[in-house]
This record gives structure tokens, sequence and C-alpha cells, in this order.
């Protein structure tokens, strides 16, 4: 049983890999066993993660917004390891604002701007869809690999607004509309996926985290902290074994699925 955690000899692709949750998925991909190509805007930073963090590894550039940015990903791929075995679709944006007086009005939907909305659709579901629709075209010639999607709990669930409400209650900033949207929208890709390429031997499922501590205020800290059965914010490698669990034979009848590792966020 244990050796079915095992991705000896399996070759990984994990786009967004430079971000805080991206690297400790190629740490977690690397440590199983398998050679990781660690994609993501940055060549620099990716090479340098991949020579001193990770064995045997590759560090590439990617834009997943751009088809023949992936293509060229791939080809080296191929040309490197010969194969590809596990695609994960981390890759994504998140709504930030600049000036922080400013975010609670620019944040509001009603206020929302378009030009943001549409970033996130291209990053967050477009670049999935291209992705795995490069990659997934190299895994049916292989008939065998294993896609994962990186989703949220802001994929199941509607955001809580009151969770920005500082303790005077002031609303210093709005979940914005796009990200979750697109969050759910990669949970229904990975489902379509799952059930078009089935019978081909790809897998495709989607792993829905919840939220990580990552220098967020004390404030808002203490109001995810309280909405979480289990009293806390992820640490950034809380994901690593269900990572694993989904790219390797043992979720080997596992297909469609989004699993929820959320610290119970969800199951109230």
């Amino acid at each position: 049983m244990i050796e079915a955690f095992s991705l000896k000899g399996k070759i990984a692709i994990v786009t967004g890999a430079i971000g805080l949750i991206g690297k400790q998925h190629c740490l977690a991909l690397n440590n199983a066993g398998a050679r990781v190509v660690a994609a993501d805007l940055d060549e620099r930073q990716c090479i340098e993660f991949a020579e001193h963090h990770l064995c045997d590894a590759m560090g590439h550039y990617i834009n997943v917004c751009k088809k023949e940015s992936i293509k060229e990903l791939l080809e080296n791929v191929l040309d490197r390891f010969g194969k590809v075995d596990v695609l994960v679709n981390n890759a994504a944006v998140n709504d930030m604002f600049e000036d922080p007086k400013a975010a609670s009005a620019q944040s509001r939907f009603e206020n929302y701007p378009l030009e943001l909305w549409q970033r996130s659709v291209d990053v967050n579901l477009t670049g999935v869809f291209l992705c795995s629709q490069v990659i997934g075209t190299q895994m049916l010639k292989q008939k065998s690999g294993s896609i994962i999607n990186i989703s949220s709990t802001y994929g199941i669930s509607a955001p809580d607004q009151n969770l920005y409400k500082d303790s005077e209650g002031f609303q210093s900033f709005y979940k914005p509309p796009a990200y979750p949207v697109t969050k759910a929208g990669v949970i229904m890709l990975g489902k379509y996926l799952a059930a078009y390429w089935g019978k081909y031997g790809i897998r495709v499922n989607t792993l829905s985290p919840g939220g990580v501590k990552n220098g967020q205020t004390d404030f808002f800290i203490e109001n995810y902290s309280r909405k979480t059965p289990m009293g806390r914010m992820a640490e950034p490698g809380d994901y690593q074994g269900a990572l694993v669990f989904l790219a390797s034979d043992a979720s080997a009848y596992m297909t469609g699925a989004n699993l929820v590792v959320d610290g119970g966020w969800t199951c109230w």
C-alpha cells in the first residue's frame, strides 16, 4: 500500500510553482520521488528553486494564457524527460488592491473593474483550459496521466464578507467576484475532462484548499480561525499529502472528484 503513494519515475509539471503553495506542491511531488518541472512567469526564480531545493528537477518559464508558451514548455520537458505523468494546474491570480485606503470602495461588486475580472478569467480558468489541452493531449498519446486542478473553498462556498471587517466593524475589503467564480469553473472543468478522458487512462481531479496563513492582518486571521472547526488557518505544507495522493496510484480509481482540505471550513 505504501508503494502506491510513490511517484518514483514520474515526471510532474507544476504551474505557478514559485507561489507560496506552488513551492510546497513541487517539494511534495519531489519528495515522493517525482522529477518536477517548476514552471512560472519568472524563469530565473524557477531555475534557482529547482537547482537549490529540488532533486533532478527543471525550472522553466510559462505563461499559462499563451498556448505557444505551454507548447514550448512541453517540448522541452519531452526533450529532457521523454514524457509527462502529472500536471498540477496551480497558476492563479487573486485580486490585491495597491491602496489599502481605497480597497474598500474598489473591491465592492458595484465598482469592480472589468479588467480585473477579465484577468482572473484569463489566468485562473483559461490558463487551466490551455494547459490541460496541450499537456493532456500528450497524456492522451501515452494513454496515462494525472491532472490535478487547484481550486479553493471559495469555488464551493460564497465568500463571507464579514471576515474582512476589522475589530471596529469597518469593512476594509470585499472579496471580489472573479476569484470565486473562476475557481468554481475550475471544478467543473475537472469533472468535464474526467468524463471526457476517463476511458483513455487520464485521471482529472481537483484539490480545493482552505485559506493559508500568509501575513494577513490579525483580525482576518482571528475571524477566519473562528469560522473554521479546527480553529486555525492552514500552514503552507498542509496540502502536501493530499496532492501526492491525487498524483499517485493510491488514487488510481479516483477521477472527477473534488478533494476538499480546509480544516472543516465547508462543513457548516
